[in-house]
């Protein structure tokens, strides 16, 4: 119990005095395990355990999708969505918030990075929003509260994570699971949109030529050509996931470098470079979550919150209510990534006791976590909204709160209908 709460009281203080959280949970894993172990001891222990975290083919897709993702990024790619998305759904009362709802989920879907959709595409749609008359503020609420929906659109870097983290949660069945909750949610907040456009009476978009349109369509298929190359080739069993990261990186290279040129050889450097270093960041939070989760499970802090929650009810529904509660508030104060390796372990036993599929759970653990990251005070999507969308989070929050709500309806939807989530791998075998 001394270890419990000597790692808690470490994690709390470092976390809010500042100290990066990859460092404040290497620091309280150590800190913690000194309470039974000398302190050379339990650095060594800890930095074993950060190391065999690492130990995982799994892990290989990671750096791959990060690299995808920022070729894409620099590549032309999200202009070409946004391009496309106006041809669909641009002709809308309020049309340039569906644009970049659509744009978002077809970003996000590719790329696999919230952040990397919110700067992509916010960059690009805040300026043209401004100039046809929409709110500032609206536009970054609509664009930060989309840019989740491509980390529930497969392919997606955290449902990585959670397959480590549960133990070997097929990635595949994952990512399949993912599509109809990624879909519904940016369904969602396409309603709330089309709501408030009705209200303040914002503009039609402008009708596009059928050559211009077909023009656009044409140069937006191989974008999407990535996510059925991908996704084809692991339903039909040709590659693994971790194999289909790599087959992105290499398409992504070539649509990004040779077809589309907007990507110079000149450039490569410096963006591998910048890929390496999102690489370290997310596998330094990996590893030192890796090794707070042993140190927790060695002072049996899972077993003893979980006979807690059993406590207080053997209810699934009931469960699932405060678990979802738990995580949202987490989610406010803690990345996703450490956030599914430290909680997964505490969790999911509990729901798996009371018969709750690990697909289902893990589905509805990242959508927690994606609201997190829309919401202060360390929401990465909201900072990053806040800045391409030229505002600030005092006066983003009110413009976001609907959209927030319609995330936790269908949170709730997904929560308590497992067939949104499950219906789709199963139909398929996974």
């Amino acid at each position: 119990m001394n270890e419990a709460l000597i790692l808690a009281l470490v994690f709390a203080v470092l976390l809010f005095a500042g100290v990066p959280i990859a460092f404040a949970i290497g620091l309280a894993a150590v800190t913690g395990l000194m309470v039974s172990l000398d302190p050379s001891a339990a650095t060594t222990v800890v930095a074993q355990r950060m190391a065999g975290g690492l130990n995982s083919f799994a892990l290989l897709a990671i750096p791959f999708f990060i690299l995808s993702g920022d070729l894409m990024n620099r590549g032309g790619i999200a202009r070409r969505l946004i391009d496309f998305a106006k041809v669909i759904v641009g002709r809308l009362p309020g049309g340039l918030a569906y644009v970049n709802i659509l744009a978002n989920m077809l970003f996000g879907s590719i790329s696999g990075s919230a952040v990397a959709a919110a700067a992509a595409n916010g960059g690009f749609m805040a300026p043209l929003m401004k100039r046809e008359g929409y709110d500032p503020e609206y536009s970054a609420s609509v664009n930060i509260s989309s840019a989740v929906t491509g980390l529930l659109i497969p392919p997606s870097n955290i449902m990585v994570v959670y397959s480590l983290a549960s133990g070997g949660v097929s990635i595949a069945a994952l990512f399949i699971a993912g599509y109809v909750p990624g879909l519904l949610l940016g369904l969602a907040l396409m309603v709330v949109a089309g709501i408030i456009a009705k209200k303040r009476n914002y503009p039609v978009g402008e009708k596009t030529e059928f050559r211009v349109a077909l023009d656009i369509f044409f140069a937006a298929i191989p974008a999407m050509l990535l996510v059925a190359i991908v996704m084809g080739g692991i339903i039909q069993g040709w590659f693994t996931p971790t194999e289909a990261s790599a087959i992105a990186v290499l398409y992504t290279f070539a649509l990004s470098v040779l077809v589309y040129r907007e990507v110079k050889w000149s450039e490569l450097p410096e963006l591998f470079t910048r890929s390496a270093a999102t690489t370290a960041i997310v596998l330094l939070l990996v590893a030192t979550s890796t090794g707070m989760s042993w140190v927790m499970s060695s002072a049996n802090i899972p077993q003893t919150i979980s006979a807690a929650l059993l406590a207080m009810s053997e209810n699934k529904e009931v469960l699932l209510l405060i678990i979802n509660g738990l995580l949202l508030v987490v989610g406010m104060f803690m990345d996703m990534t450490p956030a599914v390796l430290i909680f997964t372990p505490i969790f999911l036993p509990v729901m798996a006791k009371l018969g709750m599929d690990p697909i289902h759970f893990g589905i509805v653990m990242i959508f927690n976590l994606c609201i997190g990251l829309c919401t202060p005070p360390v929401g990465s999507v909201l900072f990053v909204g806040c800045g391409v969308g030229g505002t600030t989070i005092a006066k983003v929050w009110r413009p976001l709160l609907p959209f927030f709500f319609a995330m936790v309806l269908v949170l709730i939807a997904v929560t308590y209908w497992p067939a949104l989530s499950l219906a789709l791998p199963r139909a398929l075998g996974f």
